[in-house]
């Protein structure tokens, strides 16, 4: 079964629609979908409001836990925390943090003011996350990303070993911009063993956290 709490479709930069890209997980095997555009301030309500929609349309006729979220990205790290409590105020179930990754000029901070908020869910892509960071993460229960995007996974070795030591909760998210890039089990393996992730945590990794965050999710997201 595979989790996958971080992608993007027309919405932002990648190229299918929200129905058409879980269209796709479904396909893949996938249990979870976090459909997660990039996002600030002035688009937050009409991206939320769009997927929201199609995530619930697609819940409803198929096997898959459809989530409507947003990535904020590249916003001044002194807003994150009231832009991302805004943003499940109008409905996001998921909240993920472009992290400061070395290949984009993110604001430095960024990665410290996603850990201490507690709306944001994931942080995506952290480059060199500190341990100090990571425990930070520890503490406020934020999940860590490990990146399957090319560019982004240049410090996933770096990002796994640093949460391993500070007991951080690691993802595997794809951060897909089409079909193409949706994750297999393969892939999965393949970025674990490049991270050097021990085999005693791949169940962790895989299976335990994401459905931890999932289940956490839906206790506040799902009618009764």
């Amino acid at each position: 079964m595979l989790h996958d709490f971080h992608t993007h479709t027309f919405n932002s930069d990648g190229i299918l629609s929200p129905v058409e890209l879980i269209r796709y997980a479904v396909i893949n095997g996938y249990a979870t979908i976090g459909v997660t555009d990039h996002v600030a301030i002035g688009s937050l309500e009409r991206i939320i409001k769009e997927v929201t929609q199609d995530c619930e349309l697609a819940r409803k006729h198929w096997d898959i836990i459809a989530m409507p979220g947003v990535e904020l990205t590249h916003i001044p790290p002194e807003t994150i925390d009231d832009i991302a409590r805004k943003a499940k105020e109008l409905g996001a179930w998921l909240v993920i943090v472009h992290g400061e990754t070395s290949t984009e000029p993110v604001p430095e901070g960024t990665n410290r003011a996603a850990i201490q908020s507690p709306y944001v869910d994931i942080l995506a892509h952290p480059g060199y996350l500190t341990l100090e960071e990571a425990k930070l993460a520890v503490q406020n229960e934020t999940y860590i990303e490990l990146s399957a995007r090319k560019g982004h996974s240049a410090t996933n070795n770096h990002v796994a070993q640093v949460c391993m030591t500070a007991g951080a909760k690691l993802l595997v998210n794809s951060d897909t911009h089409s079909d193409l890039d949706l994750l297999t089990p393969a892939t999965v393996e393949t970025i674990l063993t490049n991270a050097g992730v021990t085999k005693e945590q791949f169940n962790r990794i895989l299976s335990e956290n994401p459905i931890q965050l999932r289940d956490k999710i839906l206790k506040t997201r799902l009618p009764v």
